[in-house]
């Protein structure tokens, strides 16, 4: 519900164009077509001139007009045709690529290292390797006398 006197746009007259205003519209348009002012861009001129010519049509907006200068620090892109590439230069790596190459060999280095038994995980890993043989070793030899030690006491029950 609107406050203050204010109207919504609900209810508003609705304008429609003359008869009269689109056949001169109409008109004026296919006088421009027949002078060459609004051609088609199917010309197969160059359109490196057609858009200088359109540039200079245009009505230029606020100080664009007054000033006649070309922005420094725009950056023109220039398509290379493919034969102007040059793929024998090294291409140059971003830094993510480089830092990604060196984690790769710094990984390969390591493991290499750790294969060898070098590095301080490696040596920890190979202790505790023996630690847990050592064990391993023990308990089979209780099992083995404790085997045996069943083996005496049967074969003495049975005589």
């Amino acid at each position: 519900m609107p406050r203050g006197g204010k109207k919504g746009h609900k209810g508003r007259g609705k304008q429609f164009s003359n008869p009269e205003e689109i056949d001169r519209q109409m008109r004026v348009q296919r006088e421009k077509e027949a002078n060459g002012g609004a051609e088609p861009e199917s010309s197969s001129g160059s359109d490196e001139e057609s858009s200088d010519e359109d540039y200079e049509h245009k009505k230029k907006k606020g100080v664009e007009g007054l000033i006649e200068i070309e922005n420094p620090n725009r950056v023109s892109q220039k398509s290379k045709k493919v034969a102007e590439l040059d793929t024998s230069a090294p291409k140059e790596l971003s830094r993510r690529e480089r830092e990604e190459i060196e984690k790769q060999r710094a990984k390969e280095r390591y493991m290499k290292l750790h294969l060898e038994g070098k590095t301080e995980q490696a040596r920890a890993d190979l202790a505790r390797l023996a630690i847990i043989k050592k064990q391993r070793e023990d308990a089979a030899r209780k099992r083995d006398e404790l085997r045996k030690d069943k083996e005496a006491d049967e074969a003495k029950s049975k005589r």
